[in-house]
Order: C-alpha cells, then sequence, then structure tokens
C-alpha cells in the first residue's frame, strides 16, 4: 500500500467511525520545513502497513481548524496515533527520525495481537 489519506474536517468523523485500523495523523502546515521532511516519511509508512491494519493520514491545519482544534495543535509537526478504540494512544511534537514514528505505529500494533484480542477485536 503506498497511500496517504487526506482528512479533513469535513471527512474526520465518519472516517475514524468506520475504520478498524490504527491510524497515524500527521499534522501539518504548508510553511513548515520540518512538517514538509515528516510528509515525505508518509508513502515509506504507507507502503509497511496493511491497509487493513493500518492508516495513515495527514491534516493541513490551515485548511481545517476545527480538527486541530480538537487535537489541541499548539505547534506542528504533530503526530498521533488513534488505537482501534478510537483513543489518541500516542502524540509526538516536532520532527523526529523516521524509524521513531514506525516504532509509535508498532507499539500500538504491539497492544492488539493478544489471545483475547484476536478472538474478541
Amino acid at each position: 500500500m503506498e497511500n496517504v489519506l487526506e482528512i479533513t474536517d469535513a471527512t474526520y468523523s465518519a472516517f475514524i467511525e468506520n475504520t478498524d485500523a490504527v491510524v497515524f495523523i500527521d499534522f501539518y502546515s504548508q510553511t513548515c520545513g520540518p512538517c514538509q521532511t515528516l510528509l515525505s516519511y508518509l508513502p515509506d509508512l504507507s507502503k509497511h502497513y496493511k491497509e487493513d491494519a493500518v492508516v495513515i493520514a495527514k491534516v493541513n491545519v490551515a485548511s481545517n481548524p476545527k480538527l486541530a482544534k480538537k487535537f489541541m495543535v499548539r505547534s506542528v509537526p504533530l503526530s498521533i496515533v488513534v488505537g482501534r478504540d478510537k483513543m489518541v494512544k500516542n502524540a509526538e511534537v516536532g520532527l523526529l527520525g523516521k524509524d521513531a514514528y514506525f516504532k509509535m505505529i508498532d507499539n500500538e500494533l504491539k497492544k492488539n495481537t493478544g489471545f483475547f484480542s484476536r478472538l474478541f477485536g
């Protein structure tokens, strides 16, 4: 998979309600240099995971002020991981090394691989 989903104020609620995947969201600004670097990482993250397990998404904070407010975005880039239970599980502000983003996602995936999780979702 090499698909990065653009989430907007208008699409977020329906998307999050209808997905069973772990969701990695990058909040960014077009004028932010570190944001542009992180945006370049997203296709690699997307290719690494199965589409039904992880969705890689991005949100332009200038175009989507409701989402920026909902997630209390004060600085960009802001990266969050939303678990299958629709709750924010991890958040990191600033540009990290690419491996740190894989680790954020992998940590959440590992929480959902136990015996009872496989049986009862």
